[in-house]
């Protein structure tokens, strides 16, 4: 190593989007390398509004790993940072900062030390997949710093070890998991299908129901499920082998009605395999179910879907418009039956692609109690709402993938020290 009086820091940060699954991953048959029993594919969503932005540095001054996420300090002792650092650290090769004089050789990064620091944009553990997008930063930014030769799909299966979503967040647009057959796990990795621009008609709108952890972790409900639902084994061998070229079809086509036929079949069948583990496990609340009569009450009334729904293992519904139009009639719907608390405002009730607002003809409070009820709604049945059973809405798109951030500014640690800011 070479560098001014060995206190040198050198620092890379990334960001890196989250992805929503279409045709869901759950469960695992390898749970040390992540391997699942099935197929899946995802949705890139714009890292503007949905994202992980990571900072890694190393320097000889570090004297062990430390890691902080979200401003606070936690342990890299898990198998699973554990798998990917040494990962990382096996395929790292020479880095050279002629700038400021500095040269790292291959064999000098197993003993020199890392300080990571992570923030989330949106909900940690809330069924929002941030492990996804955190474990995908992390693997994407050291890469950078260590100087992989690996491609993104290469990256993938080292992601994966984090997280297994993480691996379908090193790629933007529509993206495959391929489960792989090897006992290894190398031929498990993503691939992606298309990019971001491929279907830019799509809009989504992401209802947060709720942002507080929940209560059966996603590792812990696989395990269960894999270990007491028959309808899991009925689903990983007669019913996504199906589901996967379907899709891909579909997204290749950029048909929306077999996207959203699949996508709410596929939705509804995770979470009835969720009930038919032992002891049965609740993702979805009384409102999630209540976003979902919301959706198939308009789509049945128009005859042809507009709108198609998923949840992950929480309760937030991520809702695809078919187009921008479509969008705007889905808003004014869910700002119908759920509208803000009067002292909250909307600007903090919508974020991410407030444009869609001024679209939608809505400016402030007074816009959201004028609107009508929705036509699909009987006239015998009085209109319920539902204030205050939303935290927020996030309007976004299909997005690209991760990238490193060149501001300096952006950096999560102080380029002196390499401890948090």
């Amino acid at each position: 190593m070479a560098g001014d009086c060995g206190k040198w820091v050198v620092m890379v940060t990334a960001q890196t989007p989250m992805n929503m699954s279409v045709i869901k991953y759950w469960g695992k048959r390898d749970e040390t390398l992540i391997l699942p029993v099935n197929d899946s594919i995802s949705i890139t969503l714009d890292p503007d509004h949905l994202c992980t932005t990571t900072t890694v540095a190393v320097s000889p001054t570090f004297d062990r790993d430390r890691m902080w996420l979200n401003g606070k300090e936690i342990s890299l002792s898990g198998g699973r940072y554990q798998n990917c650092l040494r990962e990382i650290r096996s395929r790292a090769t020479d880095v050279e900062d002629d700038e400021n004089g500095i040269k790292i050789a291959e064999k000098d990064w197993e003993k020199l030390h890392l300080h990571i620091a992570s923030y989330n944009n949106f909900p940690t553990a809330a069924g929002l997949a941030s492990s996804a997008a955190g474990f995908a930063c992390l693997v994407f930014a050291l890469a950078k710093l260590m100087n992989l030769k690996e491609d993104r799909s290469k990256l993938s299966t080292i992601a994966r070890q984090g997280s297994g979503s993480a691996c379908r967040s090193l790629h933007g647009g529509f993206v495959k998991w391929i489960m792989g057959k090897d006992e290894d796990g190398k031929d498990s990795l993503a691939v992606q299908l298309a990019d971001e621009e491929h279907w830019d008609d799509l809009v989504i709108i992401i209802a947060v129901v709720s942002s507080r952890q929940k209560e059966t972790s996603s590792s812990t409900g696989m395990r269960e499920t894999v270990e007491t639902s028959l309808l899991l084994k009925h689903r990983a061998k007669e019913v996504v082998p199906k589901r996967i070229p379907q899709m891909e079809e579909a997204i290749k086509n950029r048909d929306f009605a077999s996207f959203a036929q699949l996508t709410c079949a596929e939705s509804n069948q995770f979470h009835a395999v969720c009930l038919d583990t032992s002891p049965p496990i609740f993702y979805m609340n009384d409102t999630s179910r209540r976003i979902i009569s919301i959706v198939e009450n308009w789509n049945r009334y128009e005859g042809t879907p507009q709108v198609a729904y998923t949840f992950d293992a929480g309760p937030n519904a991520v809702l695809f418009a078919r187009n921008r139009k479509t969008a705007i009639l889905l808003l004014q719907r869910l700002l119908f039956y759920f509208p803000p608390d009067s002292f909250f405002g909307l600007n903090s009730y919508i974020v991410g692609d407030k444009s869609i607002l001024k679209d939608a003809g809505i400016e402030g409070i007074k816009d959201v109690e004028g609107l009508p009820p929705p036509p699909e709604m009987k006239d015998s049945i009085p209109s319920q709402k539902y204030m205050g059973d939303v935290s927020y809405f996030i309007c976004t798109r299909p997005g690209r993938g991760p990238v490193l951030l060149s501001d300096k500014t952006q950096a999560l640690l102080n380029p002196q020290t390499g401890l948090p800011k």
